[in-house]
């Protein structure tokens, strides 16, 4: 990570423009606050009582917002995996003004220097986060996975837990973990082998508040813990995901194969990078096979992430064949849900109903069956916001760290090539830019020019010298 130095707070003013820019929330109209305030007291009094199960919860060190916790039995040569997920529509009735607020934010929106939740912090970090030492009201997935990997959903009940611990991604050793934690994720890492599954997780371009309250630009690969973690939601999501195909009904997380074209050009760039990458060989089997530590394959995995045409969100279409045109998502090559982030994310508190309605035999509530089909045009405008919102953050802290520097020649290597524009990420610094080099391609050493460094506008200019 760099450290960032911003004169006269430019980075600060930056991101206040920001929020003005893509009219991100400060805070919550007075409606919505006191709705929040009056459910956070709400008695939960159709809980059955798990809070003897020893749950536990696994997130970034400085979260509160937490929305799921595990606890992990054995069941003959099954894990069965109880999957703790904030109630939050235990708290948030259709219509009311948490939902209607809820319904214009989509998501909860990062910025470094803050988020705007999608619920109040009266919820979202208080009465519905799955805080330690406290009983919270969950929907409590279980989940059955066989020694193979496969997950089906054995029950969702609603229930008061207790998480015994909150641990965190920097922090956390194996032996902080319960007994099969790890042999869970060994599980799903060998069905998603198997399945073929093309997860892309190249390290992150970041923006970070230090704890002096200044800003460190940098990429972040992802830590064991996340990935290991990640795998129980992955199992989560494909037994809820599962459920819904077979009560035909729901919304799914769908995402396209790269096209024919998209893979040819991959093949161009892993030649590029002089990464060995056999004719024969699948793009799915070739990934697994790379090292985000490494560079090129850092490089190779942010191309798989652009090359494909993006994931998007799916009702259930009862005219879809059994075998063709099923709700599909290619990164985990299998149906797929989002039901493990309700505080975070708008539609997962709708698929968590439909499953809790399915589990106890009742029909699926009519708001549920009504907002299906209009969450994913909700999701995708505030995924578009969060994109660009995320970019224009990572532009202002590009311009910042090359403030005063302009006139400055940087080593770069190329990673990707659109027409006569070459993508590039600088050597020396966390800093990745667009520049006209008609003749470059993916892996070739470039020298360039700084010709604008604006904080102010989040906008870097270069030129290729070399």
């Amino acid at each position: 990570m760099k450290t960032l130095v911003a004169p006269d707070r430019l980075l600060d003013q930056g991101l206040a423009r920001l929020r003005t820019r893509f009219s991100i929330p400060d805070g919550f109209p007075a409606d919505v606050s006191n709705a929040a305030e009056r459910a956070a007291g709400k008695r939960p009094d159709r809980h059955a009582d798990h809070t003897a199960l020893p749950f536990m919860t696994l997130d970034p060190a400085s979260s509160t917002d937490l929305d799921q916790a595990f606890a992990i039995e054995t069941s003959g040569a099954d894990k069965l995996l109880h999957y703790a997920i904030a109630d939050v529509a235990w708290f948030v009735e259709d219509g009311d003004p948490l939902d209607q607020e809820a319904w214009r934010r989509g998501t909860t929106t990062y910025l470094p220097d803050g988020k705007a939740s999608l619920y109040p912090s009266a919820l979202s970090e208080g009465a519905a986060s799955l805080l330690p030492d406290v009983d919270r009201p969950a929907i409590v997935l279980t989940v059955r996975i066989d020694p193979g990997g496969e997950s089906r959903l054995d029950g969702v009940e609603r229930a008061l837990i207790r998480s015994r611990a909150k641990l965190a991604y920097e922090t956390v050793r194996d032996d902080d973990l319960p007994d099969g934690f790890l042999e869970i994720f060994r599980r799903i890492e060998r069905a998603e082998d198997r399945r073929g599954a093309q997860r892309v997780d190249p390290p992150e371009q970041v923006v970070e508040k230090d704890d002096t309250g200044g800003f460190l630009l940098g990429f972040r690969p992802q830590l064991p813990s996340e990935r290991r973690n990640a795998a129980l939601s992955l199992a989560a999501n494909l037994a809820v995901a599962q459920a819904m195909l077979e009560a035909g009904t729901g919304l799914f997380r769908v995402m396209a194969l790269p096209d024919a074209k998209a893979e040819e050009r991959l093949r161009a760039s892993a030649l590029a990078l002089k990464l060995s990458w056999p004719p024969a060989m699948p793009l799915a089997q070739f990934q697994r096979r790379l090292d985000p530590r490494k560079a090129a394959d850092a490089a190779f995995m942010l191309a798989i992430r652009r090359s494909g045409s993006g994931a998007g969100y799916r009702p259930y279409d009862p005219g879809a064949s059994e075998t063709a045109d099923l709700p599909w998502h290619a990164a985990v090559a299998a149906p797929y849900a989002h039901a493990t982030a309700p505080l975070r994310r708008l539609a997962d508190r709708y698929v968590l109903r439909s499953v809790l309605a399915l589990a106890q035999g009742e029909p699926v509530p009519e708001p549920v069956l009504d907002a299906f089909p209009e969450l994913p045009r909700v999701m995708a405008r505030a995924a578009s916001r969060d994109g660009q919102v995320d970019r224009s953050v990572i532009d202002l802290a590009e311009a910042t760290i090359l403030h005063g520097r302009e006139g400055a020649t940087f080593r770069a290597v190329v990673t990707d090539i659109r027409e006569s524009k070459a993508q590039v990420q600088l050597k020396d610094l966390p800093v990745i830019a667009t520049v006209s080099a008609p003749q470059a391609f993916p892996g070739c050493p470039v020298t360039l020019r700084l010709l604008r460094a604006d904080p102010l506008e989040g906008a870097l200019s270069f030129e290729l010298v070399d």
